[in-house]
């Protein structure tokens, strides 16, 4: 195992000699609310696409949202001059996990690199999830109004079962136990439509069938929340590793994909009792599908600090303090290891045993109370076979939001706001 003091960009050098073969690289996060969390994945990031040539990042955010950063940070017709202006334009609650000053920073970073290569090798930055079913649906019409009116109607239908449900999809959710109200029927006719017309090359193409992808795979998360378990949460990942995959296929053969999620999305489930509950996860499924040698999985953690996140669903964040991890927690072992900041890849035969051996591990979401710490907010993981890095950070304080539109948010996702 490879253990190395972190102080400048240079010192991520063994863990990008690790990342060297790989076509997809995995960052996470163990809050959605960090300062030091997003600038290290930055400093990784910039590297992996300056020098190692990935072609876009993929965020656990909304798509439509990230599709107007997107066109900002390549400098494409019709985007924004600054992408934070982009940024700021995010409305879904919670809007600090991508509209904060850590996040502006690395786009305008990617705007101007982009801005000296030629179209075609510019660096993307795109969403993965499943939430924005109305702007997703807007988008959809906006496309099909302009290039292909002769399919609105599969559109128009959609959109009429789902208008009565408004903001409040959720109620989508337990009107479709009865039959009657399922939208299911709808929404296939539409993927199938975007799908045949996005057969020809071209962004604004591609961008649609995403659209539609997203449409569908609301449709059946909020039918499966419903439900309660875990099958929502396998519907919300599924489609996340989908949509990676797609973004594989649209830039190119041999293309190569960073993504940018929390530890509970990135890190293998089946090192963790996510397992035991039926859970899986992209990390999970990208090694499935596309091999272990050609996924680096990498893990962040701390022991102590603040971090932006709210009480309540749906309610303003604040910052918040993160007490010193529990006694035989990873983070409590890594304090006592590790110097301030350190990266660990793991492997090789002077591995200790510990790294695989099972110990809890903190994960906080965007809803966060720091008085359940003494039984909450902790999987049990085994380190080095959840990931295959780790980036440690002993102390941490939160990120800096943007200025923000009006939020808003549907239920709370399960687990709680990950």
């Amino acid at each position: 195992m490879l253990v190395q003091r972190l102080g400048a960009p240079s010192d991520f050098d063994g863990l990008l000699d690790r990342i060297r073969g790989a076509r997809i690289v995995m960052i996470g996060e163990a809050t959605h609310g960090t300062h030091d969390y997003y600038r290290l994945r930055e400093q990784l990031t910039r590297r992996l696409i300056a020098e190692q040539g990935f072609r876009f990042v993929a965020v656990e955010g909304d798509w439509p949202d990230c599709e107007r950063v997107h066109r900002s940070v390549t400098a494409a017709p019709g985007g924004l001059a600054d992408p934070q202006a982009a940024l700021e334009r995010f409305t879904r609650w919670p809007t600090w996990m991508w509209s904060n000053a850590e996040v502006a920073r690395f786009c305008r970073w990617l705007r101007a690199w982009n801005q000296e290569r030629p179209q075609q090798q510019r660096a993307g930055f795109h969403g993965l999830d499943v939430y924005s079913l109305w702007e997703s649906m807007q988008a959809i019409f906006d496309y099909l109004g302009e290039e292909e009116p002769a399919s609105l109607e599969a559109a128009q239908e959609a959109y009429r079962c789902f208008e009565p449900y408004g903001r409040r999809i959720e109620e989508y959710g337990a009107a479709s136990r009865f039959v009657s109200a399922r939208c299911e029927e709808e929404v296939v006719r539409l993927l199938a439509r975007t799908r045949e017309q996005a057969t020809a090359d071209g962004p604004d193409r591609f961008s649609a069938w995403q659209n539609a992808e997203v449409v569908a795979g609301a449709e059946r998360y909020y039918r499966a929340m419903m439900g309660g378990g875990p099958h929502s949460w396998n519907v919300r990942d599924i489609h996340m590793a989908d949509t990676l995959d797609r973004l594989l296929d649209f830039h190119g053969p041999g293309s190569r994909g960073i993504v940018w999620a929390h530890n509970t999305h990135v890190g293998d489930a089946r090192a963790t009792d996510m397992a035991a509950d039926g859970m899986v996860n992209i990390g999970q499924l990208a090694r499935e599908r596309h091999g272990a040698d050609a996924v680096v999985l990498v893990g962040f953690g701390s022991y102590r600090g603040t971090v932006v996140a709210a009480p309540r669903w749906g309610s303003p964040a604040e910052e918040m303090v993160v007490p010193p991890a529990r006694p035989g927690s990873v983070e409590r072992r890594l304090h006592e290891l590790l110097p301030e900041r350190a990266v660990l890849v793991f492997g090789g035969p002077d591995q200790p045993g510990w790294v695989t051996e099972e110990h809890d591990h903190r994960a906080v979401g965007v809803v966060y109370d720091p008085n359940f710490e003494s039984w909450g907010n902790y999987v049990p993981t085994r380190l080095g076979e959840r990931y295959d890095a780790f980036v440690w950070c002993d102390e941490t304080r939160g990120v800096r939001p943007l200025p923000a539109l009006t939020s808003f948010g549907e239920m709370e996702t399960y687990p709680a706001g990950v």
